[in-house]
């Protein structure tokens, strides 16, 4: 039965919710300023064989800070001492923009525990990123960019969804309280700077990326929204072409979020894909 829960980890409280299924284990990270509502429709019943645990990650939803800033790396390190706070050994690690670059850097981290990836939408997987991204990065600018607000608010909505439509009233409320968390922009200015700059995604984040990508022995799926405004589909077709064992999905009339735009399409996609996975 899923329940929503926290766990101590190094100090830091962590939500996260657990669906309880039977079978391979699966986590589910969100992307930057995000948390783990972004993944609610994969709690369904197209996935009910499959244990999911969403989680937010420090900084984020309603987690504790931890020791800030966290860069991909941090976060790798610290989901996998939340997995052993779980008791959990080997799983699928799936994740969405900056929740699929810790996915990659927990594999290159302690492949012998990695079944597969699902890397929605990854982040640093190349140079280009949404322009505002890069104008955040700067002093004040990013400040003045990331105060909480209504405006922050819809910014938000009209960079992950194509369709704002998707924003449901239960997901606008979720964003607005992730932008309004005390502390949060102060969190996601400093990771966001620690891998991007006025230029675009750092090039040392993104070529230690790709290194792990190429040396994967466990297969990996991309996914991609055609219309992405954020990370262009090309980072993830560049990727897929270096990834041993890797295929591509690119989703239609679809943006930043696929697992929320396409739930239907995703779940059928992450269920075949896990169900291969051993």
């Amino acid at each position: 039965m899923t329940h929503e829960a926290h766990i101590n980890v190094q100090g830091v409280p962590i939500r996260y919710r657990d669906s309880g299924g039977p079978g391979m284990p699966i986590l589910l990270s969100h992307g930057i300023g995000g948390s783990l509502e972004l993944w609610d429709s994969q709690f369904s019943e197209d996935l009910q064989a499959h244990r999911l645990i969403a989680w937010d990650m420090p900084g984020h939803g309603l987690s504790g800070m931890g020791e800030q800033p966290y860069d991909a790396d941090k976060f790798a390190r610290f989901a996998w001492q939340f997995l052993d706070a779980l008791g959990i050994q080997r799983l699928v690690l799936a994740g969405n923009s900056l929740g699929a670059a810790v996915s990659v850097r927990m594999a290159g981290l302690a492949p012998d525990r990695v079944a597969g990836l699902v890397l929605a939408n990854s982040a640093s997987l190349g140079r280009e990123v949404f322009a505002p991204f890069k104008v955040m990065t700067l002093p004040v600018l990013g400040e003045l960019m990331s105060k909480p607000g209504k405006a922050g608010v819809e910014r938000q909505i009209q960079a992950i969804f194509h369709k704002p439509s998707v924003a449901t009233a239960q997901i606008r409320e979720t964003i607005s309280r992730n932008v309004h968390k005390p502390e949060g922009g102060k969190a996601f200015l400093a990771t966001l700077r620690s891998m991007s700059d006025l230029g675009g995604q750092s090039k040392k984040a993104f070529s230690h990326t790709l290194s792990i990508l190429k040396a994967m022995q466990v297969p990996v799926l991309f996914v991609h929204g055609r219309h992405d405004t954020v990370l262009p589909l090309q980072h993830s077709v560049a990727a897929q072409a270096i990834t041993p064992r890797s295929s591509l999905l690119v989703l239609e009339d679809c943006g930043h979020t696929p697992q929320l735009e396409k739930p239907t399409e995703f779940n059928r996609a992450l269920n075949g894909f896990v169900s291969a996975c051993v």
